[in-house]
């Protein structure tokens, strides 16, 4: 076991890194998640702190989101969401569920035993290959307005405040699906009534508890009278902890629940409203900077399988680009009077980001068969992703004139 000081410098150096490369990510236009992602492949690099516990990785990434996501639902204006409620909505839903069926089947195709015999690796199921589909159905909004900030450009109308809540509550849905096709493919819920009636209570239960957990939040905040200001923040982790247990132990989805808890907590008034809101702002900066680093270490173990399924994770990573998001983005607003160009640039705003890499270490801590591809071809898609539309995103909100110069 190293000394105390070496796990110190080790770790003081790591965040010192990441904290000036988010600073840098700002100034290129780049989400930091990709730099984290980078400090982290080159730590694991070294003999010394290679990483290959993806059990361990899966704790961190959960862990890690639950606060992430809470984070997110307290930043979220119930007043700017509630006109674009059900844009966002069937963004989230029918959007992500149809993202998982185009891209799961195509990834099948390229990945399935006719193809893997051209490129040498083991074939891939049709379930796994919607596994594969669900694990990078969800967006992440703070990368795109990382990079739009970057660009001094901000967005007209309701755009801005549509692609957060759908980021913030396509997630949950990512996960529910996730989770019920590992599932099915390790034999726990074989039937698909029961994946569906699943599916409702994970989702109901998620909202109950959390919209209650965010009341309760509120309620106690205000009446806890503690002695020192510092405790509030405290106080707060205790509960979003309790809220994602609660709603787990009751068949509910946890991370809906804690993202529904942080809503209503953050548009209701409470005693040290600014203090608790920077703190949670910061503790989920350094949840994503942690989850990132110990993700880029596990990506290192599977760098020789990249080299197998890269060309492969190309074509599925531009597929996603160029023509799932699109489609799921087009027949889930199909019924709103949304503008062309409006519709056209949220297609193209679907960057992957933290989620799709935490969920593809779910399979992985189980050790299910085609794991490590899945989860190789998961970060290729979010890294291309990333740079492919980082770069494009602020030239292509100025073409469609979608776009305020800030």
């Amino acid at each position: 076991m190293p000394s105390i000081e070496v796990i110190g410098l080790v770790v003081a150096g790591l965040l010192l890194v990441s904290v000036v490369a988010s600073k840098i990510s700002n100034r290129v236009g780049i989400p930091a998640l990709l730099f984290f992602l980078g400090i982290g492949w080159l730590v694991g690099s070294v003999g010394e702190f290679a990483f290959e516990d993806p059990a361990i990785a899966k704790f961190i990434g959960d862990f890690a989101l639950i606060f992430i996501l809470f984070a997110g639902g307290l930043d979220t204006e119930w007043s700017a969401i509630r006109p674009v409620l059900g844009k966002g909505l069937s963004l989230s839903t029918v959007g992500v569920l149809i993202t998982m069926l185009i891209v799961g089947t195509f990834a099948w195709f390229m990945l399935g035993s006719f193809s893997s015999f051209l490129i040498g690796v083991n074939g891939i199921s049709f379930p796994q290959g919607l596994l594969l589909g669900a694990i990078v159905s969800s967006t992440d909004a703070a990368a795109v307005f990382s990079v739009l900030r970057s660009s001094n450009l901000g967005l007209k109308g309701s755009l801005q405040p549509l692609l957060e809540l759908e980021s913030g509550s396509n997630d949950p849905m990512a996960v529910l699906l996730t989770t019920t096709l590992i599932n099915l493919l390790t034999g726990t819920d074989t039937s698909w009534e029961t994946i569906v009636l699943l599916l409702v209570v994970q989702w109901v239960v998620g909202v109950v508890v959390g919209y209650g957990a965010g009341l309760f939040l509120v309620w106690s905040i205000n009446r806890l009278n503690l002695s020192a200001r510092g405790l509030y923040p405290v106080a707060t982790i205790a509960l979003v902890l309790l809220t994602y247990s609660v709603a787990t132990f009751l068949r509910g989805n946890g991370f809906l629940a804690v993202y529904v808890a942080g809503v209503v907590q953050g548009n209701r008034p409470f005693t040290y409203e600014e203090t608790i809101n920077a703190f949670h702002d910061g503790f989920a900066w350094l949840m994503q900077i942690v989850m990132f680093l110990t993700l880029g270490m596990l990506s290192v173990p599977f760098q020789a399988e990249l080299s197998a399924v890269a060309t492969v994770a190309i074509v599925i990573s531009l597929f996603l680009m160029f023509v799932a998001r699109p489609l799921s983005v087009f027949i889930s607003l199909a019924w709103t009077t949304m503008p062309f160009k409006e519709k056209l640039f949220i297609a193209w705003v679907g960057l992957r980001g933290s989620v799709p890499i935490v969920l593809a270490t779910f399979p992985l801590a189980l050790a299910m068969p085609q794991a490590g591809e899945i989860f190789t071809v998961v970060t290729f898609i979010v890294v291309t992703s990333v740079l492919v539309q980082g770069f494009s995103l602020a030239p292509v909100a100025r073409w469609l004139n979608v776009g305020v110069e800030a």
